[in-house]
């Protein structure tokens, strides 16, 4: 179970409707559409639905796949489900902390990991480092 559990209203009234709709009901946004694709300032992502952190921006890489990608999570951060949908086999990430959709891992990234999780950038926050 969740940490954060919030009724369905009370999601719909938190988040914007792009983000509900990636986040509670598992959407994906366009490719080379999200505002973090770009971004390349140090810092942490953070969960959009929760604030929980999942990633630092020095695993962050350009895959080139028109999503936001990271070599690998923070620890214990991310749940990891089978995913069958739309004809595909595939392992969709989720926020551990409130169980938002993020996106999909797959086994072909850079080392050290050879993983690239590949997240919408609405299921995100950005916080840069201070200076």
């Amino acid at each position: 179970m969740n940490e954060v559990a919030m009724s369905d209203d009370i999601w719909r009234e938190k988040l914007s409707p792009e983000a509900y709709r990636v986040l509670r009901q598992k959407g994906t946004e366009r490719p080379f559409s999200g505002a973090l694709l770009d971004e390349n300032r140090a810092g942490m992502y953070l969960c959009a639905g929760c604030g929980a952190e999942l990633f630092s921006a020095e695993t962050k890489f350009d895959a080139g796949c028109g999503w936001p990608s990271f070599y690998a999570s923070l620890p214990d951060t991310i749940d990891y489900k089978e995913d069958t949908s739309h004809g595909m086999q595939r392992v969709e990430i989720l926020c551990k902390q409130c169980g938002g959709h993020l996106g999909h891992v797959f086994p072909d990234g850079p080392a050290p990991t050879g993983q690239r999780y590949c997240v919408n950038s609405v299921s995100m926050q950005f916080k840069a480092a201070k200076d």
